[in-house]
């Protein structure tokens, strides 16, 4: 069952030359105890798109269509119910722990603080109970509760900022890039925490990155975004390794493989630049940078066709044998 679904969602930016549309009718669900992947260059529309689903975009943005958290409309609920559904039951863990953090306040006080303020039923001790689980649960000892964000390794921020994700029992998880600016081993532990609480809690989790291969080996599916779309869809390792769409092919290249000496030392890169949202080209928007562009890519805008069992591709080789 479907705990997040969005449906024909577009977020739209004002500004003093004109609107740009950031996200351009989106369509997802994610499933009770699915890990889905969330993947594409900086300025696809990836963060503005978790933005939609709390409320979270700043009053310049104006969104369309539906986010369905429990099957609710997010967009049209009131204040009041719209603080009960963040933190209680849909999350965020926000790119940057650094920076999400209270520096002055002890880890111990900012798990606390939602579990009071969301569970009428919770006394301080109660939650300061729950915090000491939620910290084992993240692997990190019942005594940083009392430490400061400045004294623990990013990688313990990053858990701290899972737990305190998980403080009110969310069913969908957003974690936007939950793994900047850690190194490999620690970057493996976080994301092997996330689908591990995926399946203990049947929660819904959604994984955003820009590195196509760790998504292929830590998600069920994996969505990947150009220019405010999705352009493709489908079981993650499949995707990964047999992709559809010219620029998810791209994106695979990019990345080393173990094993292969030429891509280790000289992954393929993709030229060019992804488009501004207010000067996106006419067909499909990939097309300047496309090496099987065809002169039907330049005037046709092709939008998701089936493209196998379980996957959809936005692309004019989809369907015709080729790609």
């Amino acid at each position: 069952m479907a705990v997040l679904e969005l449906r024909d969602v577009h977020l739209t930016y004002r500004t003093a030359q004109g609107p740009v549309p950031a996200v351009r009718g989106v369509d997802l669900s994610v499933d009770g105890g699915e890990v889905l992947g969330l993947a594409g260059e900086s300025g696809c529309g990836k963060s503005s798109l978790v933005a939609s689903v709390l409320r979270l975009q700043p009053r310049s943005a104006t969104v369309t269509g539906q986010v369905l958290v429990g099957g609710e409309n997010v967009q049209t609920m009131s204040w009041r119910r719209l603080r009960a559904v963040r933190w209680g039951e849909a999350a965020v863990v926000f790119q940057g722990a650094l920076h999400s953090l209270n520096p002055i306040q002890r880890i111990g006080r900012q798990l606390v603080e939602p579990i009071l303020l969301h569970d009428s039923a919770a006394t301080p001790r109660t939650a300061a109970d729950k915090v000491a689980g939620l910290l084992a649960q993240v692997g990190l000892p019942e005594t940083h509760a009392d430490s400061y964000p400045h004294q623990l390794s990013g990688g313990q921020k990053q858990r701290v900022m899972i737990a305190l994700a998980l403080t009110c029992d969310p069913q969908v998880l957003i974690a936007d890039e939950p793994t900047t600016a850690l190194d490999v081993m620690v970057q493996a532990q976080v994301l092997e925490l996330l689908v591990g609480i995926a399946r203990q809690r049947g929660m819904g989790v959604v994984i955003i990155s820009h590195d196509l291969s760790v998504l292929a080996t830590t998600c069920h599916r994996v969505a990947v975004m150009y220019a405010g779309r999705v352009v493709e869809l489908g079981p993650a390792q499949e995707l990964f390794e047999h992709a559809r769409h010219p620029y998810v092919r791209a994106l695979a290249r990019a990345f080393p493989t173990i094993g292969e000496a030429r891509s280790r030392y000289a992954p393929a890169g993709l030229p060019g630049d992804p488009p501004f949202p207010d000067r996106l080209p006419s067909g499909c928007p990939f097309h300047p940078r496309c090496a099987d562009a065809v002169d039907e890519c330049s005037s046709v805008d092709v939008r998701l066709r089936p493209a196998g069992p379980g996957r959809v591709a936005a692309c004019v080789h989809v369907g015709a044998g080729v790609g």
